[in-house]
């Protein structure tokens, strides 16, 4: 936290970031990939409006990287605004509980690391653990695949939750190259899994998870998570 925002005794909101650039698909090509920028700047912006200080952090201490078919010419303006974007913490440094809330934007990029950081899951079943509210929206809920408790069992077994599902995969043209699909390893691992309309808003929220199932799902999901933290 920057002296300015200590000072300022401002509450922290976590954002763990993927910082792969590319995924690997079935067929061992690569696909050119990143956060999706709506996924990271809605809330972003929501957060930081109600007088939250957010921070960034990957796996490796790597700057994140947007998808590029997520970009609009005003979303690489508002990202070059995030100067903490381009230096983020490495997961591996951050203080468990120094946050009021942790999030997860999506973009593919979460599939090919996050979800199976060992360190990240820590940090998501900690903050569950403790109360806090926890998001992650359209393939950033890829991150719980890789929580476990104590007892080794998934974090998000007995969750009720929500993430990019296999039809929207499908509508999108990449369902049939991927290595695994969302929707199907979270009700492996026990998760309820809520699948609204393909491409429209819908979130879901169970004690203080809070997932969001694409794009459209990004704003919602940001006041569901406000709403938990008494804004």
């Amino acid at each position: 936290m920057s002296e300015q925002s200590a000072a300022a005794g401002r509450p922290r909101i976590l954002f763990i970031v993927s910082s792969a650039h590319q995924l690997t698909m079935k067929d061992g090509t690569l696909l050119t990939t990143g956060f999706w920028a709506e996924e990271l700047l809605v809330p972003y912006h929501a957060f930081t409006q109600a007088g939250f200080d957010v921070k960034f952090a990957t796996p490796d201490g790597l700057v994140p990287q947007p998808d590029p078919r997520s970009l609009t010419a005003q979303d690489g303006a508002d990202l070059d605004h995030i100067p903490d974007l381009r230096t983020p913490l490495v997961l591996d440094d951050v203080e468990a509980g120094g946050y009021e809330a942790v999030f997860v934007p999506g973009g593919h990029a979460p599939m090919e690391d996050l979800a199976t950081d060992r360190v990240a899951g820590q940090l998501i079943t900690q903050a569950l653990a403790a109360g806090q509210p926890v998001g992650a929206v359209c393939h950033g809920v890829a991150a719980l695949l890789a929580a476990r408790r104590d007892d080794g069992t998934p974090t998000v077994s007995g969750y009720r939750v929500t993430g990019y599902t296999d039809e929207e995969e499908r509508q999108g043209g990449l369902a049939d190259n991927m290595r695994y699909l969302l929707e199907d390893s979270l009700v492996e691992l026990g998760a309820d899994f809520m699948e609204g309309p393909a491409f429209q808003p819908h979130t879901e929220t169970d004690r203080n998870l809070h997932t969001g199932q694409n794009p459209q799902s990004s704003g919602r999901i940001a006041a569901d998570m406000l709403e938990a933290l008494g804004r």
